[in-house]
């Protein structure tokens, strides 16, 4: 095997804030504990194939930019992936992150047939398994890219065509079982074409109902292999359609608890796709958390000047840390974990930009850590908020949250007690600054 990245002889090792500009971990020190549990336990860290390894660095005015000989024309297809997969195994060792994700074309080229891309896919399947044995690296979740061919445009499971639906069913079949062969913790399923670009040319209930009957075949054949992961949805609003099914968290939810499906799957949210929702990334953890469907993030963020998925690597401590703060206080990730789905920019051409965009990245959310658990540990916030909501725990809150009291008798006995309630202080200003107090007071 070729080393594809010689200029990085050995794994990136933590080095602390008085590192020099080379490839180091300032912050994340894997076996760190923090909050009772090591920094590599906390994040659980996995690297995309997609971006990193099988995306040219092209855009929709310009040609690839990159270096990545895999994806030259001209290269035998099965050749090419297993070049591919030793560079990015060899990235994944030499980053020392613990897990990776992958879609199935990422990993495997198509074939004529679906045939043959299966048999593409259990060859490359065959060889990571492999991979995975030598370098201790494992995987966080698959998935299947039914959204790129032609033949979805017009959607996978909510396309009106049944013929495509059947065929999208045999790329999930596949990765179903490739995940779970490889031991992967999750299974994603991603709606990038599951929306409409016109209402005038689709039938709203027809494509729901369609959508929720292959998802509940996926949680079927999910029982029916002895798959013990989770299943995720990622939400997204629009992008590349106008409109898509699986618009945010709280979408998701209304859709689950409409078709039956509370409890088979949850979600992986991603930074960028809450952004473009009009959320913030906080928003979308806390939404998922108290609905409890929370499952998985994709780590990455947009640029606030651009209305679309840029997918850069998340620099924002104050952004990270309030999402990072929402799920330790909740006891943090059971199957999931940060999934860096990012891309380096088109003119970042050396081979160690790769390593630069996750260290950086992954030190940005280390620090997150730290603040999260040193707001938790402070617990001003907590103890602002019971004392904001002290009023539902008296017996006159709790009888009308227990449906102690109807409408009409709470009007009546409200007007004969003179109640006469004074707006309080949401104290917000106070709020934000106590976070900043304690971004700024945590040690590294």
């Amino acid at each position: 095997m070729t080393e594809f990245f010689h200029d990085v002889p050995a794994p990136v090792a933590f080095a602390g804030t008085d590192a020099g500009d080379g490839l180091a971990y300032r912050v994340y020190d894997p076996n760190r504990v923090v909050a009772g549990k090591t920094m590599a336990e906390h994040l659980r860290i996995a690297v995309c194939y997609w971006h990193s390894f099988n995306w040219p660095g092209s855009d929709v005015f310009g040609a690839g930019t990159f270096d990545r000989p895999w994806l030259q024309a001209g290269v035998d297809p099965m050749q090419a992936a297993f070049d591919k997969q030793d560079a990015a195994f060899e990235f994944f060792t030499k980053l020392g992150t613990p897990y990776y994700c992958f879609h199935d074309v990422d990993m495997a080229p198509e074939g004529a047939t679906a045939a043959e891309s299966g048999h593409n896919l259990h060859v490359l399947v065959e060889r990571a398994a492999q991979k995975q044995a030598e370098t201790g690296v494992k995987l966080l979740w698959g998935t299947a890219n039914v959204f790129s061919h032609p033949r979805y445009a017009a959607g996978a499971a909510t396309n009106p065509d049944p013929d495509v639906f059947a065929r999208a069913a045999v790329q999930v079949r596949n990765m179903m079982d490739a995940t779970h062969f490889l031991g992967g913790e999750n299974y994603v399923l991603w709606g990038g074409r599951e929306g409409y670009e016109t209402l005038l040319n689709t039938r709203l209930r027809r494509e729901a109902d369609q959508l929720a009957r292959f998802l509940t075949m996926v949680a079927e054949y999910k029982r029916k292999i002895g798959f013990t992961g989770t299943l995720l949805l990622e939400p997204k609003p629009q992008e590349p359609t106008k409109h898509q099914y699986d618009y945010d968290s709280a979408t998701v939810m209304g859709f689950l608890e409409r078709y039956d499906l509370v409890g088979e799957y949850f979600v992986n949210i991603e930074v960028n796709h809450a952004t473009l929702g009009g959320h913030s990334f906080h928003h979308e953890i806390a939404t998922a958390l108290d609905l409890g469907v929370f499952g998985s993030v994709d780590a990455n963020r947009g640029d606030p000047q651009n209305g679309w998925d840029t997918d850069q690597f998340p620099n924002s401590v104050e952004e990270m840390s309030l999402a990072v703060y929402e799920i330790l206080r909740h006891g943090g990730f059971t199957t999931g974990g940060f999934n860096f789905d990012t891309k380096l920019r088109r003119q970042s051409l050396d081979r160690d930009d790769l390593f630069h965009g996750h260290i950086g990245g992954i030190d940005s959310l280390a620090r997150s850590l730290l603040v999260a658990a040193a707001m938790l540990e402070d617990g001003s916030i907590e103890r602002f908020r019971d004392q904001r909501y002290a009023g539902w725990g008296t017996p006159r809150g709790e009888r009308i949250l227990a449906g102690g009291v109807d409408l009409a008798t709470l009007a009546d006995e409200t007007i004969a007690s003179g109640v006469d309630p004074q707006p309080v202080s949401g104290r917000q200003e106070w709020l934000e600054n106590e976070v900043n107090r304690v971004i700024w007071s945590t040690p590294t």
